[in-house]
C-alpha cells in the first residue's frame, strides 16, 4: 500500500507519531522532547525558535560544529558528481583520504579501510585481529563502549549486555584505572595502576584458553565516565600484550583528530597501536569511519582471505568529507585550538567546582572534559536524581548536556563542544551549567 503524502504536523501530532512509530533505542532513555529544525555552529534551533548550545557536538561527532561551510560545500559538490559506488570500485577521494590519514600517523600505520560507524570499524578491527593471529579472545576495559554489532558489543561492558543471550565467545574485561575511584590504592590512597594491571592479567591468564588475539581499549574512556588512564599505563599495557603475542587495538572514535589537543590521544603515551580505529570525528557528523593498520598486518590478513565487504565501504561522498575535515583541521590548527580552549574550559569547570560541593572531580583532556557529581566529596556517593535534575535544568536554560550514569559512579557530564567553539560560547555554557547545578542542589 502506498504511503500517504506527508503534510505538516502539529507539535502534538509529531510526538504522537514519534511515540507510535519509532523504535526506542537508548535503553530506558526517552527522546528529548524538542523538535530540532536546524543547526549551525555550536547551536541547535528548535521549531519554536529556541536556541540550544550543543555541548555534545551532536553524538560527540561534529568537531567542526554544525553546517560548517566547507563541509556544506563539499557535500553539495560531491553528491552531484559521485556519491556511491560498487564496493570493489575506487575513486580519488577514497585513495586521497587513505594517503592523508596515513601521513598524520607514525609508522608503521599505513593501510586504511574506510567504513561508516565506530561499531563497524571495531567489528572489522576485531575480525582482522582474529584472522591474522589465528586466535579469538579479546580483552577490553570493564566500562568500555565499542559499539552494538556482535564483536564490538562483546567487547562493550558499560551497557547493553543483559537480555541478549551469549556474547561472542572469548571476551574478557579488565578494571579501569580510575584515579578518582581507585580499586587498588597505595598507602597514600592513590591509584596503584601497576598492581591493578598485573592483577588484571593474572585473571586473564587464568581464564584464557590460550587464544588471546587482541586488547581493544579507548585512550580515554568516554561512555565509561571520561576516565583517562595515567601516563605510563598504555606502555605497560602494550608490554602485557607483547608478552602474550596479542595485538593492541586503540579505539579513537571520540579522541581522534585533534579533540584532545593533539591529532591522536595515543601520542601522549608514545605508544603506537597495531590497529587504530576512527569514526565520529572523522566525518564531522557524517557516517565515516576507518581502520588503520600496518602493511605487514594487512598483508597477513589479505593472504588469509580477509573479508569485510559492506555496502558503503569506500564510499566517495563521505571520503570527500573526510578530506575536507583534514583540510580544516590543518588550516585552522584545530589541535592547538583544542588545547587552548580545553585549558579555558577546565579553568571554568574548576571555578564551578569551587562554588558547588557536589562537584567531585574534573578530568579529561582538551575539548573532551568530564565533570563528576557526588552528594558527598568524602564518600563520593553519587546520585542519579541530582544528575537528572542538572541535565533537565540545563536544557531548560538552553544547554544540551550528556550525562553518563553507571553503577558505582556519580553522574559524569561528558562535555565535548565543537573545536570551532568560541570562548564566549564556552562561557555561556559554563554559566548555564553553574546556574543549573545551583538550582538542582536547592531541590534535593
Amino acid at each position: 500500500m502506498a504511503a500517504p503524502i506527508s503534510a505538516p504536523l502539529t507539535t502534538d501530532d509529531f510526538w504522537a507519531d514519534a511515540d507510535r512509530h519509532l523504535v526506542r533505542y537508548a535503553g530506558a532513555g526517552e527522546f528529548t522532547r524538542e523538535i530540532i529544525a536546524r543547526a549551525a555552529g555550536s547551536f541547535l534551533y528548535t521549531e519554536n525558535g529556541r536556541e540550544i548550545l550543543d555541548f555534545t557536538s551532536g553524538q560527540m561527532s561534529a568537531i567542526l560544529g554544525h553546517a560548517h561551510p566547507d563541509i556544506v560545500a563539499t557535500v553539495g559538490r560531491q553528491v552531484g558528481e559521485l556519491d556511491h559506488l560498487f564496493s570493489g570500485m575506487l575513486s580519488r577521494p577514497v585513495v586521497d583520504l587513505a594517503r592523508r590519514l596515513a601521513e598524520t600517523l607514525p609508522e608503521p600505520l599505513a593501510k586504511v579501510l574506510l567504513l561508516t560507524t565506530g561499531a563497524e570499524s571495531n567489528e572489522a578491527a576485531i575480525r582482522m585481529a582474529k584472522l591474522v593471529s589465528g586466535k579469538h579472545e579479546i580483552v577490553s576495559f570493564a566500562r568500555s563502549w565499542h559499539g552494538m554489532t556482535q564483536a564490538a558489543a562483546g567487547a562493550t561492558y558499560s551497557a547493553g549486555r543483559r537480555g541478549y543471550g551469549p556474547a561472542a565467545p572469548g571476551n574478557f574485561a579488565i578494571p579501569v584505572p580510575n584515579a578518582y575511584r581507585p580499586d587498588f590504592a597505595t598507602a597514600a590512597g592513590e591509584l596503584d595502576w601497576r598492581r591493578q594491571l598485573d592483577f588484571a592479567f593474572e585473571l586473564i591468564d587464568a581464564q584464557s584458553v590460550g587464544s588471546l588475539a587482541a586488547c581493544l581499549v579507548e585512550p580515554i574512556l568516554s561512555s565509561g565516565g571520561v576516565v583517562e588512564p595515567p601516563p605510563g599505563y598504555f606502555a605497560a599495557l602494550r608490554d602485557k600484550c607483547r608478552e602474550r603475542d596479542m595485538l593492541l587495538i586503540l579505539d579513537e572514535a571520540q579522541t581522534g583528530l585533534c579533540r584532545t589537543g593533539s591529532w591522536y590521544a595515543f601520542e601522549r603515551d608514545g605508544v603506537v597501536p597495531d590497529i587504530l580505529t576512527l569514526s565520529k570525528t572523522l566525518g564531522a557528523g557524517l557516517p565515516l569511519a576507518a581502520v588503520i593498520t600496518s602493511a605487514e598486518i594487512e598483508q597477513r590478513a589479505h593472504e588469509r582471505g580477509f573479508l569485510f565487504f559492506t555496502t558503503h565501504v569506500s564510499d566517495p561522498l563521505v571520503a570527500a568529507v573526510g578530506n575536507t575535515v583534514l583540510d580544516v583541521l590543518t588550516r585552522d590548527r584545530l589541535d592547538a585550538r583544542a588545547a587552548e580552549l580545553g585549558t579555558f574550559l577546565r579553568h571554568g569547570l574548576e571555578r564551578i567546582g569551587r562554588r558547588h560541593s557536589v562537584v567531585g572531580d574534573i578530568r579529561g583532556r582538551g575539548l573532551l572534559a568530564g565533570l563528576e557529581l557526588v552528594l558527598d566529596r568524602e564518600t563520593k556517593q553519587g546520585s542519579d536524581e541530582l544528575g537528572a535534575l542538572v541535565t533537565r535544568r540545563c536544557l531548560e536554560l538552553g544547554l544540551h548536556m550528556n550525562i553518563v550514569q553507571l553503577p558505582g559512579m556519580g553522574g559524569v557530564f561528558r562535555i565535548a563542544p565543537p573545536l570551532t567553539a568560541t570562548e564566549a560560547e564556552l562561557t555561556l555554557g559554563l554559566d548555564i551549567l553553574d546556574e543549573a547545578i545551583g538550582d538542582a542542589v536547592a531541590r534535593i
